[in-house]
């Protein structure tokens, strides 16, 4: 396994296990079997509705707690001072966890600000070992390092081969911030499994088109958490660490990146508009 060192000095894995889409039911099960092949990462949400599932694995599982690393985030209707504060209080009971080991906000919408003065509080009282962000751009990052009292320590952006997320990338490492990327096999999008030069680097090492891609973003320092229900599927996204890609395969891999959303575009004001309107109907 590799890590990854945050601005507090907290150590996470590299790469993890994410459970967006999978029911509570099944997320037990899930959970069990990527903890069993090795995965210490794992990713879920308010918004996922799968916590009190994921944390049914944890505590069944027969690796020590110290040795697991869970994350969640705090949907945009629970933000708020003292709102969202009780909404990490509710994961954290969800979970069965006496410490969530990371809490993210998970979208820069709503009054954010007053979100993460919550956040902060959270921290300083060790119901969390750390905090960050999801979805935020490189302003509304900027934006909320400048006027916080603890800047966001990760912020998870959708990040694959096809949005490689350059730009955003160099922003948080000036700011000193970890950058974990969802969806990296762009949910499918635009061929990803088909596509002809990852199988070509992929029939290069003898390895499948899904595990090119996770070395690749590995190596460009990203942390990242593949998707599946299947437990050969889990084991093959694992296997990432006993061979490398070589500067060639690096290069043109580089120049798939289309630069754009291929999953859930956050310029569309279409598709936030719908976003928001559900938000202000979960608040009212």
């Amino acid at each position: 396994m590799e890590y990854v060192e945050l601005a507090n000095g907290v150590t996470m894995p590299q790469l993890g296990y994410g459970v967006f889409q999978i029911d509570d039911a099944e997320a037990q099960r899930c959970v069990a079997d990527a903890i069993e092949t090795g995965y210490r990462l794992i990713d879920t949400a308010q918004a996922y509705g799968n916590e009190r599932g994921v944390g049914a694995a944890v505590a069944a599982c027969n690796v020590a707690r110290e040795d697991l690393f869970v994350v969640s985030k705090v949907w945009v209707s629970e933000y708020g001072e003292g709102r969202t504060y009780a909404s990490i209080e509710r994961s954290r009971e969800l979970l069965g966890l006496e410490q969530i080991d990371l809490m993210l906000l998970h979208q820069a919408y709503n009054d954010y600000h007053a979100a993460w003065r919550d956040m902060e509080r959270a921290y300083a009282d060790g119901l969390v070992r750390a905090i960050g962000v999801s979805n935020f751009d490189p302003v509304r990052l900027l934006d909320l390092c400048t006027f916080s009292q603890v800047k966001p320590m990760v912020n998870q952006i959708e990040t694959h081969v096809f949005w490689q997320q350059g730009a955003a990338h160099a922003n948080m490492e000036r700011l000193g911030v970890a950058h974990m990327g969802w969806g990296p096999f762009a949910e499918g999008a635009n061929g990803f499994f088909q596509n002809p030069l990852l199988a070509e680097i992929a029939a290069k090492h003898g390895r499948s088109v899904g595990q090119v891609a996770l070395r690749y973003q590995l190596d460009q320092g990203v942390i990242v958490i593949p998707k599946t229900v299947r437990a050969e599927r889990m084991a093959e996204n694992f296997n990432v660490f006993d061979f490398a890609l070589d500067d060639g395969d690096r290069t043109r891999i580089a120049e798939l990146d289309c630069g754009r959303s291929l999953c859930f575009d956050h310029t569309d004001t279409q598709l936030i508009g719908g976003l928001l309107q559900m938000v202000r109907g979960q608040i009212g």
